[in-house]
């Protein structure tokens, strides 16, 4: 069983026209064992940024602490929001950082341009190598462990779907 397997976890994010959507699980587990079913996976990064952090607990917390941290600092220093792209590549730096002794984390990007509203989905490995998808993004752990999620949301999944469908169907 790998780390990133020990506490579990299911975050998926979908685009459609001019929306993106992103859900997880609320589960905290050790291995077989329900520790919570009220854990924070899903992190708000700016107004129309968020972050889904699958992976070993502890440093799912530290890192959405770092990240939040780094985001004001940038939103002070530039005067202006974050954009999507933006922010993968300083997740994808501060990943490849600690490539050494990593982070246990495999992100996943789901945000609205703030300038053009322009959805933008992605995720990273836990030492930062980006993907940048068209329509459905999940962590690469999810493709092996949750293959019924992600075979589901796959097959819901539509190009240019509204913002009316793309919220049930990653639900």
């Amino acid at each position: 069983m790998s780390i990133l397997e020990y506490n579990g976890a299911s975050i998926v994010a979908m685009k459609g026209k001019n929306c993106v959507a992103i859900a997880s699980d609320k589960r905290l587990g050790i291995r077989f064992q329900t520790v919570s079913t009220d854990f924070q996976k899903i992190f708000p990064m700016g107004k129309k940024l968020y972050i889904g952090l699958p992976g070993l607990a502890t440093d799912v917390m530290t890192f959405a602490n770092e990240l939040k941290f780094h985001t004001n600092l940038y939103q002070l220093q530039e005067n202006r929001e974050l954009t999507p792209k933006t922010f993968l590549s300083m997740v994808s730096n501060f990943l490849y950082k600690r490539r050494f002794g990593p982070y246990f984390v495999e992100p996943v990007i789901a945000g609205l341009d703030p300038t053009t509203d322009e959805p933008f989905i992605a995720s990273t490995d836990l030492i930062g190598c980006p993907m940048v998808t068209d329509a459905l993004s999940c962590p690469a752990r999810a493709w092996s462990s949750c293959t019924v999620c992600v075979r589901l949301c796959t097959s819901l999944t539509r190009a240019q779907m509204s913002c009316s469908s793309a919220s049930p169907s990653v639900s």
